[in-house]
């Protein structure tokens, strides 16, 4: 057996844990770049901290996904500045959109040659400037990845930019910036952690590291996301629910994903719709496809068994096998009240198009069995009718 693990270079965690960063970005850079969300107004605080540390603060505020528009523009505006610094504090789309920017404020080129699919996927010449990530949300996990996701509205696809060195250097989870989370997107982060957690445990490419932390970071989410959807101040709920995200992110990172994610990318470049609720209604079709594709080509696999463990710490029933672990899910997303796919508009002439591109998906690489083409659809078709 040969299996590599990375991961960010240190991780902090705790309440309060958020008033040590600026001591610690002093010792990276003096000029940082910071990246928020799209009502920066939530940063003052910890942007006044920074400068009470003695950095210049540029900020830059990225509301939604991140574009290749927008990165570009952030880049831009961090060289201008001579930035030696890009700190995110925000959502998963901050954080992934400060990992590509601080790629590019030390790298040559254009943001083309280091895309995944639509671009050239050339490996970084130089390593990024320091980044501090501080996620606001739970669910992505993204401020433990090597990739950064992004947007490209011409190419209508999410696609991914590549490399182990652009895990941040530091990631700060203050699980109290995440009390102020709505009720909504506590369900549809929270889900994408959940997602991120299943498929990873029953990649192709998952090894013993993983699986441990697949498990505890099951557990977690299985006890605390419908507690935190409930009642946001409930200290323990975010607690696991922040845990179950990172471990979530180690996890995806060194494990990789499966048809979920395959199929995530290409719809959330055509469609405006949550990611976490994109995962959610695909999840429970995924797993089903999946274990009938495998009882019917590899009844031996060892993934079988691994979908029957995720019923029994979903559901706490050890003898339970895995349609009660989908059914589990099921509930859940009503219990959240998750949204059907049908509302985002996907239509049947959509269902060819968005198959051939989850299908060059890298996350597809990881599913535990290779599904055909009519599977795929047949996964779409399902989640498009009144009763997903």
């Amino acid at each position: 057996m040969r299996f590599e693990f990375a991961s960010a270079s240190r991780i902090l965690f705790g309440e309060k844990t958020v008033h040590e960063a600026p001591a610690l970005a002093a010792r990276m850079g003096r000029r940082a770049l910071v990246i928020t969300g799209g009502t920066p107004l939530r940063s003052k605080g910890f942007i006044d901290s920074l400068q009470d540390a003695g950095i210049s603060v540029i900020p830059f505020s990225i509301a939604g996904e991140p574009t290749t528009d927008i990165v570009l523009q952030a880049a831009a505006t961090g060289r201008s500045h001579a930035c030696d610094l890009v700190i995110g504090i925000g959502g998963g789309s901050v954080i992934d959109g400060g990992k590509a920017i601080a790629a590019l404020l030390t790298n040559p080129g254009e943001l083309f040659d280091y895309l995944e699919v639509i671009g050239k996927a050339q490996a970084l010449p130089f390593p990024p400037a320091p980044y501090i990530a501080i996620p606001t949300s739970a669910g992505t996990g993204t401020e433990v990845t090597r990739n950064a996701v992004i947007i490209s509205r011409e190419h209508k696809v999410k696609v991914s930019m590549r490399s182990e060195m652009m895990l941040p250097k530091l990631v700060v989870v203050d699980p109290e910036l995440t009390y102020s989370m709505p009720p909504g997107v506590t369900a549809t982060t929270g889900l994408d952690a959940l997602t991120q957690l299943i498929e990873a445990y029953v990649s192709r490419k998952s090894n013993p590291l993983t699986d441990g932390i697949c498990r505890e970071g099951l557990v977690r989410a299985a006890r605390s996301l419908k507690t935190a959807f409930e009642n946001g101040n409930d200290a323990d709920a975010r607690r696991d629910m922040c845990l179950a995200s990172l471990f979530s992110g180690i996890a995806l990172a060194n494990a990789g994903l499966g048809a979920v994610h395959g199929f995530a990318a290409p719809i959330g470049g055509r469609f405006d719709a949550p990611h976490g609720l994109v995962c959610a209604r695909l999840l429970p079709a995924v797993m089903d496809t999946n274990i009938r594709a495998l009882n019917r080509k590899h009844p031996g696999s060892p993934a079988l068994m691994r979908y029957d463990d995720i019923a029994g710490i979903l559901t706490g029933d050890p003898s339970a096998s895995a349609p009660a672990g989908i059914s589990w899910i099921q509930r859940l997303c009503r219990d959240l009240r998750i949204d059907t796919l049908r509302t985002i508009g996907i239509s049947e002439s959509d269902i060819q198009p968005l198959v051939a591109s989850a299908r060059k998906a890298s996350s597809m690489k990881g599913n535990p069995i290779e599904l055909t083409e009519e599977e795929l659809e047949a996964i779409l078709r399902s989640v498009m009718t009144p009763a997903s």
